[in-house]
């Protein structure tokens, strides 16, 4: 008689088999006690086997749950009160018990009587999950992956899945010597701590890469188009140097796809090969090829079961012809290209299938281009998902379809363009096309994710050009989910300041007319150099708003029209450059003192004052970049003409445009082009001679950021001022030489045009990750077209004539004088004092006179201590003269000639800001220009 049944799960199936071994051994018994001298029986007969012993259940109780109710722990068995059982009944519960993984032990008692008592002993709960070692992979990276965590239950079944994961996950690292060790600390109220220890070992690099049966292309050209790369140090910063399964048979496919682009459709890889190394440490990767023979296309046709195509049209205008290497890429192409002029015709869903006619004796590649019979397929509707914030409306009026149009595969590019072009949704968004609910009906679905719209700006940073810069705005690029535009700037740095609110509504009253405008307060201080010396010149400060509203004239032509209104006011430094009249040694403290020419410039003098500029333009623009935020295809022209003097002191003609051009290259190659320029004419009379009509403030300038390999405003005309060293006297003047000893005005110009050629290239996917876009450019350009700015100095009637505002020495021959440096020999200009109550001359008191000697008076003969008092005295006083040294004046840069530049830079989104920098060498520029190999530019956007 069994009295129990005790079972885990590894005893169930051995419980079993001890009831089964007990049954036979007492039959076998039973069988060895007969008596030895009985009759046998007249006939053999199969020995009777005992019938199992079948009892009803009278009762049951489940002994040991604690959190797992006594019901949940019966429902898991077919043990009911009242039903029969047998020991294999009872077997397959303890099974049953086991197999719902809730139970680390379970034992059945009472079997001989019906009273059934089932004990139990829970599985423990999981208090925390602990990893140990894991440096080269995060946690948070590991506990996305396995499934036991803290208030689980806690099974070893469980633990070595998660082992083998975290494994797993290493081995795609490359760290193929990884060891995952499971423990586990039992604690209080029947949980456990489950522990990781993870041993991660190195990585495991493709130390090299062989070869086997290539005889057109070399080992070299081979493993360069393959993504994993040999651990060198000339791959020392390249991710794809681990070994990776995954990217073995993607280098299958790569090289497949080389050899048949160059014309080997035989081609085939015969066996690719990872081996580790015997340290373990790193693989050795063998790849055995069978390259075969080259082929050529043959004769290239297109077979249209569509009435509407003609196949010898359809096949004239394909790119591929007969006698052309073969390129499997061009035949993908070709395909692409005949779906596309099915969808433009109406077909959406047309069926283009190649069909290869190989000759291995000529070794040609016949082409038949197949197009099976297709319904014209109309748009059922527009199903568009994901937007939470972003009205639909937003979205639909970016379609160039509508529900019920004819399907066309031009339109629906076009308007996935627009509706990437918003940046409101995620990166390369495609509008899916699934079958409708006939054959002739397709519905398009826009499944967008949206992104962050608002941005909330608090920068500090150094730019080349503004020095420190410190920036603060908000701007919301989708207000309200409606497309609208809403924003606030204020920016401070060294050398301007700005605070401007804007807004612009797209589509005003929900048709096609978008309305913008800003108002805005603007204060730019314009400089030179001296040296390394940054010098403020002059300051602008402009007020003002604009009005801008824009209407489509087509698909990619846009008019706008803009009004504007600002006053300027522009102030030179007066303790720098204004006169001082009163001679107390304090430049611009009183009324009398006006701009100094000699200090300033007579270009900065003549530019100080309050204007009011009231302006209308218009601007025709064409548009058909794919996207306006990073485009790559597509082509966009601006023209724009404004007319300023609809009241106002200001009046000019202003004419500008701008063009550009981007395409894809292949490969991820970006290549652009683009070309700007502009003249701005004057309405106003003739402010005198050597006055340009359009005032400094007005005018075009060009340098950096525009035309890289050139300074801040750069290229163009300016004033070069050059002081002297030695002396007329001493027979020793010459020129300054040094360049940061001489003033630099750039004074702008009224036409100017600028071009520029630019390749993108790609890097890899952890530099892309990056947000790293490196490029080449070649730019050239010119500003130029202003009039010669008259002298800063006036000449001095008794003077000979000069040019340079300074008396010029007259040689013995009569002639004006020249240095041994070919510069003009200029007299010091004399700088005599007045009185600043009454404006007489100054003299200064002999040293005859033992009291007043050294002291100014308006007495020639004589003091007065006030004047206008009785002179008393017989002294005789000298004039008070402070000479001006001679400053020679050089205007240079007035040219059209193109200056040239060539260079390659890079910009990255780096995590304390968008960062541009660029290296740039001057190939050609014009006399006075200031040129600059490197400039960058970060904190700001570009």
């Amino acid at each position: 008689m069994v009295t129990a049944i005790k079972a885990t799960k590894i005893g169930a199936r051995a419980t079993a088999t001890l009831l089964a071994g007990t049954m036979l051994s007492g039959a076998a018994l039973a069988q060895t006690a007969a008596p030895t001298t009985a009759p046998a029986p007249a006939a053999q007969t199969a020995p009777a086997v005992p019938a199992p012993v079948t009892r009803t259940i009278k009762s049951i109780r489940v002994q040991g749950s604690q959190r797992i109710e006594p019901e949940t722990v019966l429902s898991y068995t077919r043990l009911r009160v009242g039903d029969a059982y047998t020991n294999e009944t009872i077997d397959q519960a303890i099974k049953d018990l086991l197999a719902s993984e809730l139970l680390a032990d379970v034992s059945i008692e009472g079997v001989e009587n019906g009273d059934l008592v089932i004990r139990i002993r829970e599985n423990p709960v999981i208090n925390r999950v602990i990893y140990e070692g894991n440096k080269r992979l995060k946690e948070d990276k590991i506990k996305k992956e396995v499934k036991l965590a803290p208030r689980q239950i806690f099974t070893r079944t469980a633990v070595r899945a998660d082992v083998a994961r975290i494994v797993e996950l290493y081995r795609r690292q490359g760290r193929f010597a990884a060891v995952v060790e499971p423990k586990m600390v039992s604690l209080d109220q029947n949980r456990v701590d489950v522990i990781f220890e993870v041993h991660e070992g190195p990585k495991s690099k493709v130390r090299q890469i062989n070869i086997i049966g290539n005889e057109v292309f070399s080992d070299s050209k081979l493993r360069g188009e393959m993504a994993t790369k040999t651990a060198s140090i000339t791959h020392l910063m390249s991710s794809n140097t681990s070994y990776d399964q995954d990217r073995l048979a993607y280098d299958q496919q790569k090289l497949r796809q080389f050899y048949l682009t160059n014309g080997y459709a035989d081609f085939r890889v015969i066996s690719a090969v990872a081996e580790l190394t015997p340290d373990k440490k790193d693989f050795i990767i063998t790849y055995v090829v069978e390259e075969g023979p080259r082929y050529k296309f043959g004769p290239v046709t297109v077979d249209s079961a569509i009435r509407d195509f003609d196949d010898k049209k359809l096949a004239a205008a394909l790119s591929i012809k007969e006698g052309e290497w073969y390129n499997a890429k061009a035949v993908e192409d070709t395909v692409e290209q005949l779906s596309e002029t099915a969808g433009i015709a109406g077909y959406a869903f047309a069926d283009v299938r190649p069909d290869f006619q190989r000759d291995k004796e000529a070794l040609t590649m016949g082409m038949n281009f197949h197009i099976a019979e297709a319904n014209r397929t109309y748009i059922e509707r527009i199903d568009i998902t994901g937007n939470r914030q972003t009205q639909d409306k937003v979205i639909r009026r970016e379609f160039r379809v509508a529900e019920g149009d004819a399907f066309n595969t031009f339109l629906v590019k076009r308007s996935q363009d627009r509706i990437n072009s918003l940046g409101y949704f995620q990166d390369k968004f495609e509008i899916e096309r699934v079958e409708g609910s006939a054959p002739d009906r397709i519905v398009l679905k826009a499944n967008v994710e949206e992104r962050a719209n608002g941005e909330l700006t608090l920068s500090a940073g150094f730019s080349s050009l503004e020095q420190f810069i410190l920036q603060a705005s908000i701007r919301q690029r989708n207000f309200r989910g409606m497309g609208q535009t809403v924003s606030a700037s204020v920016d401070y740095s060294s050398y301007s300041k700005s605070v401007e609110l804007g807004f612009t509504e797209p589509y005003l009253f929900d048709k096609n007319i978008a309305l913008g405008g800003t108002i805005f307060r603007r204060d730019y201080n314009a400089f030179n150099y001296l040296g390394s010396d940054r010098q403020t010149t002059y300051s602008q400060v402009s007020t003002g708003a604009q009005i801008v509203a824009g209407v489509p004239l087509t698909e990619y032509w846009t008019l706008s029209a803009r009004y504007y209104l600002a006053k300027d006011n522009v102030t030179l430094d007066k303790s720098n450059f204004y006169t001082d009249s009163n001679s107390d040694g304090v430049r611009g403290n009183s009324p009398g003192d006006t701009c100094d020419p000699q200090i300033a410039g007579r270009y900065y003098c003549e530019a100080v004052g309050n204007r009011l500029t009231s302006l209308v333009g218009l601007t025709l623009t064409y548009d058909s970049l794919n996207s306006r935020l990073r485009p790559s295809r597509g082509e966009r022209l601006s023209l724009s003409g404004d007319f300023a003097g609809v009241g106002g002191d200001v009046r000019y003609l202003r004419a500008r445009f701008d063009a550009d051009k981007y395409w894809n290259v292949g490969s991820g190659f970006i290549a652009s082009v683009s070309a700007e320029g502009g003249y701005i004419h004057s309405l106003e009379k003739s402010r005198g001679a050597g006055i340009d009509s359009v005032r400094i403030t007005d005018r075009f300038y060009l340098g950096e950021p525009q035309f890289r390999g050139f300074d801040i405003r750069g290229v163009g005309p300016r004033v070069q001022r050059i002081a002297y060293t030695g002396s007329v006297a001493g027979g020793d003047q010459a020129l300054v030489t040094d360049r940061d000893q001489i003033i630099d005005d750039a004074i702008g110009g009224k036409a100017y045009y600028l071009t520029k050629a630019e390749l993108e290239i790609p890097l890899g996917a952890g530099a892309a990750e990056m947000g790293l876009r490196p490029s080449i450019f070649i730019m050239a350009g010119s500003l130029f077209n202003i009039t010669r700015p008259g002298s800063s100095v006036g000449v001095d009637p008794a003077c000979p004539t000069s040019p340079y505002g300074f008396c010029q020495k007259v040689g013995s021959d009569g002639k004006p004088a020249f240095n041994a440096d070919g510069s003009p020999s200029l007299l010091p200009r004399d700088n005599f004092l007045k009185d600043p109550t009454t404006g007489q001359q100054l003299f200064a008191v002999s040293a005859s006179d033992p009291v007043n000697s050294g002291f100014y008076t308006t007495c020639k003969v004589g003091y007065a201590a006030k004047a206008g008092d009785p002179c008393v005295g017989t002294s005789v006083n000298a004039i008070v003269n402070n000479p001006i040294a001679p400053v020679y004046e050089r205007y240079v840069g007035n040219s059209a000639s193109p200056r040239l530049s060539i260079g390659f830079g890079v910009n990255w989104n780096s995590p304390f800001g968008p960062l541009r920098i660029d290296v740039a060498k001057t190939l050609l520029h014009a006399k006075g220009d200031d040129t600059k190999l490197v400039t960058f530019n970060v904190g700001t956007q570009f």
